[in-house]
Protein backbone atom coordinates (compact mmCIF):
# COMPACT_ATOMS: atom_id res chain seq x y z
CA UNK A 1 0.00 0.00 0.00
CA UNK A 2 1.33 3.42 -0.96
CA UNK A 3 0.54 6.21 1.49
CA UNK A 4 0.22 9.74 0.11
CA UNK A 5 0.28 13.21 1.60
CA UNK A 6 -3.06 14.67 2.75
CA UNK A 7 -1.97 17.97 1.17
CA UNK A 8 -2.49 18.58 -2.56
CA UNK A 9 0.52 18.22 -4.85
CA UNK A 10 2.52 21.35 -5.61
CA UNK A 11 4.43 22.34 -8.72
CA UNK A 12 8.22 22.39 -8.43
CA UNK A 13 9.68 25.01 -10.81
CA UNK A 14 12.66 24.07 -12.97
CA UNK A 15 15.01 26.54 -11.27
CA UNK A 16 18.44 26.45 -9.68
CA UNK A 17 18.55 27.15 -5.95
CA UNK A 18 20.28 30.57 -6.38
CA UNK A 19 17.71 31.69 -8.94
CA UNK A 20 14.89 30.65 -6.63
CA UNK A 21 16.54 32.04 -3.47
CA UNK A 22 17.37 35.48 -4.90
CA UNK A 23 13.85 35.77 -6.29
CA UNK A 24 12.35 34.90 -2.91
CA UNK A 25 14.39 37.39 -0.87
CA UNK A 26 13.83 40.27 -3.32
CA UNK A 27 10.77 41.73 -1.49
CA UNK A 28 12.66 42.07 1.80
CA UNK A 29 15.63 44.23 0.79
CA UNK A 30 15.10 46.91 3.44
CA UNK A 31 14.64 44.42 6.28
CA UNK A 32 17.28 42.90 8.56
CA UNK A 33 18.35 39.44 7.44
CA UNK A 34 21.02 38.53 9.99
CA UNK A 35 22.04 39.65 13.48
CA UNK A 36 25.21 38.46 15.19
CA UNK A 37 24.02 37.61 18.72
CA UNK A 38 27.49 38.27 20.17
CA UNK A 39 28.24 41.65 18.57
CA UNK A 40 24.75 42.86 17.50
CA UNK A 41 26.11 43.50 14.00
CA UNK A 42 23.26 43.49 11.48
CA UNK A 43 23.12 42.67 7.78
CA UNK A 44 20.13 43.70 5.69
CA UNK A 45 18.70 41.60 2.90
CA UNK A 46 20.08 44.14 0.42
CA UNK A 47 23.58 43.79 1.90
CA UNK A 48 23.25 40.01 1.98
CA UNK A 49 22.38 39.98 -1.72
CA UNK A 50 25.34 42.25 -2.51
CA UNK A 51 27.70 40.07 -0.47
CA UNK A 52 26.53 36.93 -2.24
CA UNK A 53 27.21 38.47 -5.66
CA UNK A 54 30.57 39.95 -4.60
CA UNK A 55 31.83 36.65 -3.17
CA UNK A 56 30.66 34.64 -6.19
CA UNK A 57 32.24 37.16 -8.55
CA UNK A 58 35.57 37.21 -6.68
CA UNK A 59 35.73 33.43 -6.51
CA UNK A 60 35.08 33.32 -10.24
CA UNK A 61 37.91 35.80 -10.87
CA UNK A 62 40.19 33.58 -8.78
CA UNK A 63 39.54 30.78 -11.25
CA UNK A 64 36.95 28.76 -9.38
CA UNK A 65 34.17 27.40 -11.55
CA UNK A 66 31.05 25.30 -11.77
CA UNK A 67 31.53 21.85 -10.27
CA UNK A 68 34.28 22.83 -7.83
CA UNK A 69 33.75 21.63 -4.27
CA UNK A 70 34.10 24.10 -1.39
CA UNK A 71 34.27 22.93 2.22
CA UNK A 72 33.00 25.01 5.14
CA UNK A 73 34.51 23.95 8.47
CA UNK A 74 33.20 26.48 10.95
CA UNK A 75 30.62 27.20 13.63
CA UNK A 76 27.69 29.47 12.80
CA UNK A 77 29.10 32.89 11.91
CA UNK A 78 27.52 35.84 10.14
CA UNK A 79 29.38 35.27 6.87
CA UNK A 80 28.51 31.56 6.64
CA UNK A 81 25.20 32.41 4.97
CA UNK A 82 26.60 34.63 2.21
CA UNK A 83 29.45 32.20 1.44
CA UNK A 84 27.09 29.23 1.26
CA UNK A 85 24.71 31.00 -1.12
CA UNK A 86 27.57 32.50 -3.20
CA UNK A 87 29.14 29.10 -3.84
CA UNK A 88 25.83 27.79 -5.19
CA UNK A 89 25.46 30.91 -7.36
CA UNK A 90 28.90 30.16 -8.80
CA UNK A 91 27.72 26.63 -9.59
CA UNK A 92 29.96 25.07 -6.97
CA UNK A 93 29.11 22.39 -4.45
CA UNK A 94 29.20 23.02 -0.69
CA UNK A 95 30.33 20.29 1.68
CA UNK A 96 29.81 21.23 5.31
CA UNK A 97 31.97 19.82 8.12
CA UNK A 98 31.30 19.77 11.85
CA UNK A 99 33.76 22.13 13.62
CA UNK A 100 34.02 19.53 16.39
CA UNK A 101 35.71 17.15 13.95
CA UNK A 102 39.28 16.17 14.66
CA UNK A 103 41.93 16.84 12.02
CA UNK A 104 41.78 13.25 10.76
CA UNK A 105 37.97 13.35 10.49
CA UNK A 106 38.18 16.59 8.50
CA UNK A 107 40.94 15.18 6.31
CA UNK A 108 38.77 12.22 5.37
CA UNK A 109 35.86 14.45 4.30
CA UNK A 110 38.09 16.86 2.36
CA UNK A 111 39.65 13.99 0.45
CA UNK A 112 36.46 12.09 -0.21
CA UNK A 113 34.60 15.21 -1.40
CA UNK A 114 37.65 16.41 -3.39
CA UNK A 115 37.28 19.91 -1.96
CA UNK A 116 39.69 22.45 -3.44
CA UNK A 117 38.86 25.45 -1.24
CA UNK A 118 38.21 25.57 2.50
CA UNK A 119 36.43 28.22 4.57
CA UNK A 120 37.15 28.13 8.30
CA UNK A 121 37.85 30.29 11.36
CA UNK A 122 41.19 31.26 12.87
CA UNK A 123 40.74 29.14 15.99
CA UNK A 124 40.36 26.02 13.83
CA UNK A 125 43.56 26.57 11.85
CA UNK A 126 45.55 24.50 14.33
CA UNK A 127 43.59 21.47 13.15
CA UNK A 128 43.45 22.54 9.50
CA UNK A 129 47.07 23.44 8.71
CA UNK A 130 48.78 20.09 9.47
CA UNK A 131 46.51 18.12 7.11
CA UNK A 132 46.40 20.44 4.09
CA UNK A 133 49.38 18.80 2.38
CA UNK A 134 47.40 15.53 2.34
CA UNK A 135 44.39 17.05 0.56
CA UNK A 136 43.50 18.74 -2.73
CA UNK A 137 42.73 22.04 -0.98
CA UNK A 138 44.41 24.91 -2.84
CA UNK A 139 43.29 27.80 -0.67
CA UNK A 140 42.08 28.39 2.88
CA UNK A 141 39.87 31.43 3.48
CA UNK A 142 39.45 32.52 7.11
CA UNK A 143 36.11 34.08 8.05
CA UNK A 144 37.47 36.24 10.87
CA UNK A 145 40.58 37.44 9.01
CA UNK A 146 39.88 40.77 7.31
CA UNK A 147 42.68 40.21 4.80
CA UNK A 148 41.55 36.70 3.94
CA UNK A 149 37.76 36.84 3.88
CA UNK A 150 37.48 40.59 3.53
CA UNK A 151 39.15 40.42 0.10
CA UNK A 152 36.16 38.46 -1.24
CA UNK A 153 33.89 41.44 -0.61
CA UNK A 154 36.07 43.99 -2.46
CA UNK A 155 34.26 44.03 -5.77
CA UNK A 156 35.49 47.20 -7.50
CA UNK A 157 35.59 45.96 -11.09
CA UNK A 158 33.10 46.71 -13.83
CA UNK A 159 33.00 43.09 -14.94
CA UNK A 160 29.56 41.52 -15.01
CA UNK A 161 29.21 38.33 -13.03
CA UNK A 162 28.23 35.41 -15.21
CA UNK A 163 26.10 32.98 -13.17
CA UNK A 164 26.67 29.32 -13.93
CA UNK A 165 24.23 27.48 -16.17
CA UNK A 166 22.82 24.90 -13.79
CA UNK A 167 20.85 21.75 -14.46
CA UNK A 168 18.60 21.66 -11.37
CA UNK A 169 17.96 17.92 -11.65
CA UNK A 170 21.56 16.77 -12.01
CA UNK A 171 23.93 19.36 -10.57
CA UNK A 172 24.93 18.77 -6.95
CA UNK A 173 24.42 21.82 -4.73
CA UNK A 174 25.09 20.36 -1.32
CA UNK A 175 27.24 17.47 -0.09
CA UNK A 176 26.60 16.84 3.61
CA UNK A 177 27.89 13.61 5.15
CA UNK A 178 25.63 10.97 6.64
CA UNK A 179 26.07 7.41 7.83
CA UNK A 180 22.85 6.46 6.07
CA UNK A 181 21.42 3.18 7.32
CA UNK A 182 24.80 1.65 8.18
CA UNK A 183 28.56 1.96 7.87
CA UNK A 184 30.88 4.94 7.65
CA UNK A 185 29.81 8.51 6.76
CA UNK A 186 28.95 8.98 3.09
CA UNK A 187 28.62 12.08 0.92
CA UNK A 188 24.91 12.74 0.30
CA UNK A 189 24.42 14.35 -3.12
CA UNK A 190 21.58 16.88 -2.93
CA UNK A 191 20.67 18.63 -6.17
CA UNK A 192 19.43 22.16 -6.73
CA UNK A 193 16.00 20.65 -7.39
CA UNK A 194 16.11 18.87 -4.05
CA UNK A 195 16.63 22.19 -2.23
CA UNK A 196 13.95 24.07 -4.19
CA UNK A 197 11.44 21.24 -3.84
CA UNK A 198 12.05 20.88 -0.11
CA UNK A 199 11.40 24.57 0.50
CA UNK A 200 8.18 24.56 -1.52
CA UNK A 201 6.95 21.33 0.08
CA UNK A 202 7.39 22.74 3.59
CA UNK A 203 5.60 25.98 2.76
CA UNK A 204 2.76 24.16 1.02
CA UNK A 205 1.67 22.52 4.28
CA UNK A 206 0.49 26.06 5.13
CA UNK A 207 0.58 26.09 8.88
CA UNK A 208 1.52 28.67 11.47
CA UNK A 209 4.75 26.99 12.58
CA UNK A 210 6.58 28.24 9.51
CA UNK A 211 8.46 31.55 9.58
CA UNK A 212 7.37 34.89 8.18
CA UNK A 213 8.80 38.39 7.88
CA UNK A 214 7.78 39.25 11.45
CA UNK A 215 9.86 36.46 12.95
CA UNK A 216 13.23 36.41 14.63
CA UNK A 217 14.62 32.88 14.39
CA UNK A 218 17.48 31.75 16.61
CA UNK A 219 19.96 29.95 14.34
CA UNK A 220 20.82 27.54 17.11
CA UNK A 221 21.08 24.49 14.88
CA UNK A 222 24.47 24.39 13.19
CA UNK A 223 24.68 25.34 9.53
CA UNK A 224 26.82 22.27 8.84
CA UNK A 225 23.72 20.16 9.63
CA UNK A 226 20.99 19.72 7.03
CA UNK A 227 18.33 20.88 9.53
CA UNK A 228 20.18 24.15 10.11
CA UNK A 229 20.77 24.69 6.39
CA UNK A 230 17.39 24.03 4.83
CA UNK A 231 14.96 24.72 7.68
CA UNK A 232 16.52 27.74 9.42
CA UNK A 233 18.77 29.32 6.79
CA UNK A 234 16.88 28.60 3.58
CA UNK A 235 13.26 28.50 4.74
CA UNK A 236 13.74 31.36 7.18
CA UNK A 237 15.36 33.75 4.71
CA UNK A 238 12.99 32.86 1.87
CA UNK A 239 10.18 34.10 4.09
CA UNK A 240 11.82 37.33 5.24
CA UNK A 241 12.69 36.28 8.79
CA UNK A 242 15.63 37.71 10.73
CA UNK A 243 18.17 35.06 11.76
CA UNK A 244 19.89 35.50 15.11
CA UNK A 245 23.30 33.90 14.57
CA UNK A 246 24.66 32.05 17.60
CA UNK A 247 27.71 29.84 18.03
CA UNK A 248 26.37 26.80 19.85
CA UNK A 249 23.91 26.41 22.70
CA UNK A 250 24.58 28.80 25.57
CA UNK A 251 21.58 28.54 27.92
CA UNK A 252 21.48 32.12 29.22
CA UNK A 253 22.12 33.59 25.78
CA UNK A 254 19.42 31.39 24.24
CA UNK A 255 16.80 32.34 26.82
CA UNK A 256 17.85 35.98 26.69
CA UNK A 257 17.35 36.12 22.93
CA UNK A 258 13.85 34.67 23.23
CA UNK A 259 13.01 37.36 25.75
CA UNK A 260 14.75 40.25 23.96
CA UNK A 261 13.39 39.56 20.47
CA UNK A 262 10.05 38.10 21.54
CA UNK A 263 10.77 34.95 19.58
CA UNK A 264 7.55 33.22 18.53
CA UNK A 265 8.86 30.12 16.74
CA UNK A 266 11.82 27.89 17.42
CA UNK A 267 13.31 24.98 15.49
CA UNK A 268 15.02 22.78 18.03
CA UNK A 269 16.34 19.32 18.87
CA UNK A 270 15.30 17.11 21.82
CA UNK A 271 18.23 17.97 24.16
CA UNK A 272 17.29 21.67 24.02
CA UNK A 273 13.61 20.84 24.52
CA UNK A 274 14.58 18.80 27.58
CA UNK A 275 16.46 21.86 28.87
CA UNK A 276 13.40 24.08 28.36
CA UNK A 277 11.21 21.54 30.15
CA UNK A 278 13.45 20.98 33.17
CA UNK A 279 16.03 23.71 33.74
CA UNK A 280 15.34 26.13 36.62
CA UNK A 281 17.02 28.86 34.52
CA UNK A 282 13.92 29.07 32.33
CA UNK A 283 11.92 30.59 35.21
CA UNK A 284 14.18 33.66 35.15
CA UNK A 285 13.13 34.67 31.61
CA UNK A 286 9.94 35.76 29.88
CA UNK A 287 8.87 32.92 27.58
CA UNK A 288 5.35 34.18 26.92
CA UNK A 289 6.10 35.10 23.30
CA UNK A 290 6.73 31.46 22.37
CA UNK A 291 3.91 30.02 20.25
CA UNK A 292 5.41 27.08 18.36
CA UNK A 293 8.34 24.72 18.74
CA UNK A 294 9.25 22.27 15.99
CA UNK A 295 11.43 19.34 17.04
CA UNK A 296 13.52 17.31 14.63
CA UNK A 297 16.79 15.41 14.07
CA UNK A 298 16.07 12.82 16.79
CA UNK A 299 13.06 11.23 18.52
CA UNK A 300 11.22 13.31 21.10
CA UNK A 301 9.49 11.44 23.94
CA UNK A 302 5.86 12.04 24.93
CA UNK A 303 6.97 12.95 28.44
CA UNK A 304 9.17 15.78 27.15
CA UNK A 305 6.31 17.19 25.08
CA UNK A 306 3.91 17.11 28.03
CA UNK A 307 6.49 18.65 30.39
CA UNK A 308 7.17 21.51 27.99
CA UNK A 309 3.51 22.15 27.21
CA UNK A 310 2.83 22.42 30.93
CA UNK A 311 5.72 24.80 31.53
CA UNK A 312 5.54 26.94 28.39
CA UNK A 313 2.12 27.42 26.86
CA UNK A 314 3.04 26.69 23.25
CA UNK A 315 2.41 24.04 20.62
CA UNK A 316 5.16 21.44 20.21
CA UNK A 317 5.27 19.69 16.84
CA UNK A 318 7.52 16.87 15.72
CA UNK A 319 9.01 16.48 12.27
CA UNK A 320 10.87 13.62 10.61
CA UNK A 321 13.44 13.39 7.90
CA UNK A 322 16.93 12.34 6.94
CA UNK A 323 19.95 14.03 5.43
CA UNK A 324 19.09 11.94 2.36
CA UNK A 325 15.71 13.71 2.10
CA UNK A 326 16.93 17.31 2.46
CA UNK A 327 15.71 16.53 5.31
CA UNK A 328 11.95 16.79 5.94
CA UNK A 329 9.38 14.25 4.77
CA UNK A 330 6.88 14.44 7.65
CA UNK A 331 5.66 17.10 10.04
CA UNK A 332 2.84 17.39 12.49
CA UNK A 333 0.32 19.99 11.36
CA UNK A 334 -0.01 22.96 13.70
CA UNK A 335 -2.45 23.87 16.45
CA UNK A 336 -4.88 21.18 17.66
CA UNK A 337 -3.73 18.70 14.99
CA UNK A 338 -0.82 17.13 16.81
CA UNK A 339 -0.80 13.57 18.11
CA UNK A 340 1.53 12.69 20.96
CA UNK A 341 4.36 10.46 19.78
CA UNK A 342 3.69 11.05 16.10
CA UNK A 343 6.11 12.66 13.63
CA UNK A 344 3.15 13.94 11.68
CA UNK A 345 1.87 13.47 8.17
CA UNK A 346 3.62 13.33 4.81
CA UNK A 347 4.58 16.62 3.20
CA UNK A 348 3.11 17.41 -0.24
CA UNK A 349 4.51 15.39 -3.19
CA UNK A 350 5.84 12.77 -0.76
CA UNK A 351 4.87 9.10 -0.79
CA UNK A 352 5.59 6.35 1.71
CA UNK A 353 5.41 2.60 2.01
CA UNK A 354 5.81 0.39 5.05
CA UNK A 355 7.20 -3.03 4.19
CA UNK A 356 7.65 -6.30 6.00
CA UNK A 357 11.35 -6.60 6.83
CA UNK A 358 11.38 -10.33 6.07
CA UNK A 359 9.31 -10.55 2.89
CA UNK A 360 9.56 -6.99 1.53
CA UNK A 361 5.79 -6.95 0.99
CA UNK A 362 3.87 -3.70 1.56
CA UNK A 363 1.87 -3.42 4.78
CA UNK A 364 -1.28 -1.47 5.66
CA UNK A 365 -2.52 0.83 8.40
CA UNK A 366 -1.29 0.15 11.95
CA UNK A 367 1.21 -2.47 10.83
CA UNK A 368 4.88 -2.05 11.72
CA UNK A 369 7.67 -2.39 9.16
CA UNK A 370 10.50 -0.49 7.47
CA UNK A 371 9.62 2.98 6.23
CA UNK A 372 10.28 3.69 2.54
CA UNK A 373 10.02 7.20 1.07
CA UNK A 374 9.77 8.75 -2.38
CA UNK A 375 9.61 12.39 -3.44
CA UNK A 376 11.43 15.29 -5.11
CA UNK A 377 13.43 16.00 -1.93
CA UNK A 378 15.16 12.59 -2.04
CA UNK A 379 18.90 12.65 -2.78
CA UNK A 380 20.59 11.73 -6.06
CA UNK A 381 22.69 9.13 -4.24
CA UNK A 382 25.95 8.74 -2.33
CA UNK A 383 29.12 10.23 -3.83
CA UNK A 384 31.37 7.56 -5.40
CA UNK A 385 29.50 4.79 -3.62
CA UNK A 386 27.23 2.93 -6.06
CA UNK A 387 26.88 -0.04 -3.70
CA UNK A 388 25.54 2.07 -0.82
CA UNK A 389 23.34 4.03 -3.26
CA UNK A 390 21.81 0.82 -4.61
CA UNK A 391 21.17 -0.41 -1.08
CA UNK A 392 19.43 2.83 -0.12
CA UNK A 393 17.56 3.66 -3.36
CA UNK A 394 15.79 0.80 -5.11
CA UNK A 395 14.89 0.58 -8.80
CA UNK A 396 11.54 2.27 -8.17
CA UNK A 397 13.23 5.24 -6.47
CA UNK A 398 12.09 4.23 -2.98
CA UNK A 399 14.51 5.33 -0.28
CA UNK A 400 14.91 2.65 2.38
CA UNK A 401 15.20 4.63 5.62
CA UNK A 402 16.22 1.86 8.01
CA UNK A 403 13.56 3.13 10.43
CA UNK A 404 10.66 1.01 11.66
CA UNK A 405 7.31 2.81 11.50
CA UNK A 406 3.56 2.50 11.43
CA UNK A 407 0.83 4.80 10.16
CA UNK A 408 -2.66 5.24 11.59
CA UNK A 409 -5.94 5.68 9.72
CA UNK A 410 -5.56 9.49 9.83
CA UNK A 411 -2.20 9.35 8.04
CA UNK A 412 -0.07 10.11 11.12
CA UNK A 413 3.24 8.26 11.19
CA UNK A 414 5.02 6.86 14.25
CA UNK A 415 8.70 5.89 14.32
CA UNK A 416 8.83 2.90 16.65
CA UNK A 417 12.30 1.41 16.22
CA UNK A 418 15.42 1.50 14.12
CA UNK A 419 16.79 -1.12 11.78
CA UNK A 420 19.81 0.97 10.99
CA UNK A 421 22.85 1.00 13.22
CA UNK A 422 23.12 4.76 13.56
CA UNK A 423 23.48 6.33 17.02
CA UNK A 424 21.92 9.76 17.60
CA UNK A 425 23.93 11.61 20.28
CA UNK A 426 22.71 15.17 20.90
CA UNK A 427 21.03 14.81 17.48
CA UNK A 428 24.42 14.24 15.78
CA UNK A 429 25.01 11.04 13.83
CA UNK A 430 27.52 8.58 15.20
CA UNK A 431 28.40 5.55 13.06
CA UNK A 432 29.17 2.44 15.14
CA UNK A 433 31.39 1.12 12.34
CA UNK A 434 33.64 4.18 12.64
CA UNK A 435 34.19 3.67 16.38
CA UNK A 436 34.64 -0.07 15.93
CA UNK A 437 37.32 0.48 13.30
CA UNK A 438 39.10 2.90 15.65
CA UNK A 439 39.05 0.56 18.66
CA UNK A 440 40.36 -2.32 16.55
CA UNK A 441 43.56 -0.35 15.96
CA UNK A 442 44.40 -0.57 19.69
CA UNK A 443 46.96 -3.36 20.22
CA UNK A 444 45.01 -5.16 22.98
CA UNK A 445 41.60 -5.17 21.23
CA UNK A 446 40.62 -8.38 19.41
CA UNK A 447 36.99 -7.62 18.55
CA UNK A 448 34.44 -4.91 19.28
CA UNK A 449 30.83 -3.89 18.78
CA UNK A 450 29.34 -0.46 19.45
CA UNK A 451 25.66 0.12 20.20
CA UNK A 452 23.49 3.04 21.35
CA UNK A 453 22.77 3.36 25.05
CA UNK A 454 19.78 5.42 26.15
CA UNK A 455 20.70 8.68 27.85
CA UNK A 456 18.20 11.23 29.15
CA UNK A 457 20.31 14.28 28.31
CA UNK A 458 21.83 13.23 24.98
CA UNK A 459 19.17 10.83 23.72
CA UNK A 460 21.74 8.12 23.03
CA UNK A 461 25.45 7.68 23.69
CA UNK A 462 27.91 5.12 22.29
CA UNK A 463 28.61 2.03 24.37
CA UNK A 464 31.25 -0.51 23.31
CA UNK A 465 31.46 -4.23 23.95
CA UNK A 466 35.12 -5.19 23.68
CA UNK A 467 37.08 -8.44 23.51
CA UNK A 468 40.71 -8.02 24.62
CA UNK A 469 43.79 -10.25 24.69
CA UNK A 470 45.26 -8.73 27.84
CA UNK A 471 44.01 -6.66 30.74
CA UNK A 472 43.28 -2.97 30.24
CA UNK A 473 40.91 -0.74 32.15
CA UNK A 474 37.76 0.59 30.51
CA UNK A 475 38.73 4.14 31.50
CA UNK A 476 42.11 3.84 29.79
CA UNK A 477 40.55 2.59 26.57
CA UNK A 478 37.86 5.30 26.68
CA UNK A 479 40.49 8.04 27.14
CA UNK A 480 42.60 6.63 24.28
CA UNK A 481 39.66 6.64 21.86
CA UNK A 482 38.40 10.07 22.97
CA UNK A 483 41.58 11.75 21.74
CA UNK A 484 40.86 10.68 18.18
CA UNK A 485 37.21 11.60 17.60
CA UNK A 486 34.89 14.59 17.93
CA UNK A 487 33.41 15.01 21.41
CA UNK A 488 29.92 13.80 20.45
CA UNK A 489 31.39 10.51 19.17
CA UNK A 490 33.19 9.67 22.40
CA UNK A 491 32.47 6.25 23.86
CA UNK A 492 30.83 6.70 27.26
CA UNK A 493 30.91 3.11 28.49
CA UNK A 494 32.88 -0.07 27.77
CA UNK A 495 31.83 -3.56 28.77
CA UNK A 496 34.35 -6.35 28.35
CA UNK A 497 32.93 -9.53 26.85
CA UNK A 498 34.29 -12.95 25.86
CA UNK A 499 32.84 -12.98 22.36
CA UNK A 500 30.89 -10.61 20.08
CA UNK A 501 27.64 -12.30 18.96
CA UNK A 502 27.51 -12.55 15.17
CA UNK A 503 25.55 -14.21 12.38
CA UNK A 504 27.17 -17.06 10.41
CA UNK A 505 28.09 -14.47 7.77
CA UNK A 506 29.92 -12.37 10.38
CA UNK A 507 27.39 -9.56 10.91
CA UNK A 508 27.25 -8.23 14.48
CA UNK A 509 24.02 -9.10 16.29
CA UNK A 510 23.55 -5.69 17.87
CA UNK A 511 20.05 -6.46 19.08
CA UNK A 512 21.46 -9.28 21.23
CA UNK A 513 23.86 -6.77 22.80
CA UNK A 514 21.12 -4.18 23.28
CA UNK A 515 18.97 -6.79 25.01
CA UNK A 516 21.74 -7.37 27.57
Amino acid sequence: MIFKSPSPAVEIPNMSWPEYFLQRIAPFQEQVALIDAETDRQISYAELKQNIHSIAKTLQKKGYKKGDVFAIYAPNVLSYVSVFQAILLLGGTVTTANPLYTASELEHQLNHSRAICLFTTSDLLAKVNPILKNTAVQEVIVFDDIHSFGALLLDDSDEVFQPAIIDPDRDVALLPYSSGTTGLPKGVMLSHRNLVAHNIQLEAQQDATYPDDNDHLIALLPFFHIYGITIIMNLGLCNGSTLLIVDGFKPKQFLGLIQQYQVRKAYLVPPVILFLAESPLVDDYDMTSMQYIVSGAAPLGKEQVLELRERISCTVCQAYGLTETSPATHKEPDLFKTKLGSVGVLLPNTEAMIIDTETGKPLGFNQTGELLLRGPQVMLGYLDNPKATAEALDVNDWLHTGDMARVDQDGFFYIVDRLKELIKCNSYQVAPAELEALLLTHPVVIDVAVIPKADKKSGEVPKAFVVVKQNISADELIRWAAKQVASFKRIREIEFIDQIPKTPSGKILRRVLRDR
